[in-house]
């Protein structure tokens, strides 16, 4: 068959589509966002529907395999990110989570602190609530927890038009194996990790990244500069003894960098991260730049040559990397990983100026560790969730709004938890009083946060004394 040498077009016969439901809320993809989002919305009493695209829930932190959660506690070891994060952890069986027990978190203690950055739990010399679950406990966690709560699941549904009125989002189009259909709701959430409702909706949007940053080099982020555009397939090898490597890679360091440059003189550079069994490891590799994940000829390439790649690594640890000589493959993430795609251009953008002076947003609905021990707790306002236009959306997890530095530590798992939480209380309080979100009750929607547990800079009651009293901090926007 010959490509088109110019582009060609056909035009599809108009239809009918059937109104499958009707909603106080809709969540559109179940990443962690999206299942904050819609867990909290019916909590509040809303009536939710979440549509997910894959046949599980979690997204990029199952499917993806980002099995290790990043830090969810501070510097001192304070946990900042409890709430919904609480209750999906706590349902994953202690021998499927490999983290320090909670008296450890903020430790500075170098034996502590060598151990358990050998196991992904501790950074710049601290210990950390930062956790590696098994994906399929994930999973689980996800669906019970989402149901439990009243939520109408929709799996094996994909997105493809918004419903409007004139500015007004009223819902969403969607495909599946029973054909085209539509849900209505009072409001919608854009939990899709890049931004595919509120585009379709015709929001504005931004896609430059941290590559892109004229100088990026003056902070510490979460990831390098270079790599904020990255895209990988990630791979779990069974039968491996993590201990036995850790032995060589810590006992014989010089030996341990010969087998690693040899690795890097054929492309090799990954190393692997521990799992909660001693016998499996997980390679969040190979990771592949200048693809774009909105390019569906590009994300095929990442799917070949991810795999092609990853045999090669396979091939090179099972030959030279002692505990590896018995490897097999398990399983490869069912999901492309992706870090960025399009950022929200919101109401506020989150930026790096800002939490670098600690300012604390009049907005806040959550609080961030902050990416490096030099900065205080990041506030995250509501109002980098909200669009500009249209009215009656917003978005939640990696598609926030923020500049390309911010990003790179807000697309993280527990981040995402935070703003789906968040988003969709505020959803459910305007889907209720029939207002625009960016109108809600700030105040009301935080003291809602609070009582599901989620921490603040200054709770509820004290932000409304202030204002009532003109006392505000001069570092509050």
């Amino acid at each position: 068959m010959k490509e088109l040498s110019e582009p060609d077009f056909i035009t599809e016969p108009s239809r009918n589509v059937l109104v499958y439901r009707r909603c106080d809320v809709l969540v559109v993809g179940d990443g962690p966002a999206g299942c904050a989002a819609a867990v909290s919305a019916a909590r509040m009493g809303a009536a939710v529907v979440l549509v997910e695209r894959y046949g599980h829930l979690g997204g990029m932190s199952t499917g993806g395999f980002v099995l290790w959660i990043d830090r969810m506690t501070d510097w001192e070891g304070r946990q900042v990110v409890p709430g919904i994060a609480n209750d999906i952890l706590e349902r994953i069986p202690d021998d499927d989570v490999l983290r320090p027990p909670p008296e450890l978190w903020g430790s500075r203690d170098e034996d502590q602190v060598a151990y358990w950055q050998d196991r992904t739990n501790a950074f710049q010399g601290t210990a950390t609530w930062s956790p590696t679950v098994d994906p399929e406990m994930l999973k689980l966690a996800y669906m019970d927890l989402t149901l439990e709560s009243g939520v109408k699941l929709l799996l094996h549904s994909w997105g493809v038009a918004t419903v409007m009125d004139g500015d007004e989002v009223q819902g969403l189009i969607f495909e599946s194996k029973s054909g085209r259909q539509a849900i209505l709701a009072g409001v919608t959430i854009d939990t899709t990790g890049d931004g595919d409702v509120f585009a379709l909706a015709g929001a504005e949007f931004e896609t430059n990244t941290h590559r892109d940053d004229p100088n990026p080099g003056n902070v510490e982020f979460a990831i390098a500069y270079n790599i904020h555009d990255r895209m990988n397939i990630s791979v779990r090898w069974g039968s491996v003894d993590m201990e036995r490597y850790r032995e060589f890679k810590n006992g014989k360091p010089d030996a341990y960098q010969q087998v690693m440059s040899k690795g890097r003189a054929i492309g090799v550079t990954d190393r692997p991260f521990p799992m909660p069994r001693a016998d499996l490891s997980l390679f969040m590799a190979l990771k592949l730049s200048g693809q774009s994940p909105l390019n569906f000829d590009d994300l095929t390439t990442v799917e070949v040559e991810g795999r092609r790649r990853m045999m090669v690594m396979f091939d090179f640890y099972r030959r030279n990397m002692p505990g590896f000589e018995n490897a097999w493959i398990v399983d490869t993430s069912p999901q492309v990983g992706v870090r960025h795609s399009r950022r929200l251009s919101g109401v506020k953008r989150m930026a790096r100026e800002d939490w670098q002076e600690g300012v604390i947003h009049d907005d806040e609905i959550g609080v961030s560790p902050s990416p490096n021990r030099r900065f205080p707790n990041v506030s995250v306002p509501l109002n980098c969730l909200a669009p500009e236009s249209p009215n009656d959306l917003m978005a939640a997890g990696r598609n926030l709004s923020s500049d390309p530095a911010t990003h790179s530590f807000m697309r993280e798992v527990p981040q995402c938890w935070l703003m789906g939480q968040a988003a969709e209380i505020a959803a459910a309080s305007a889907a209720s009083a029939g207002i625009r979100v960016r109108d809600v009750d700030v105040d009301a929607a935080r003291l809602g946060l609070q009582n599901q547990g989620v921490v603040l800079t200054r709770s509820a009651q004290a932000r409304s004394d202030e204002a009532d009293s003109g006392t505000d901090s001069e570092c509050t926007r």
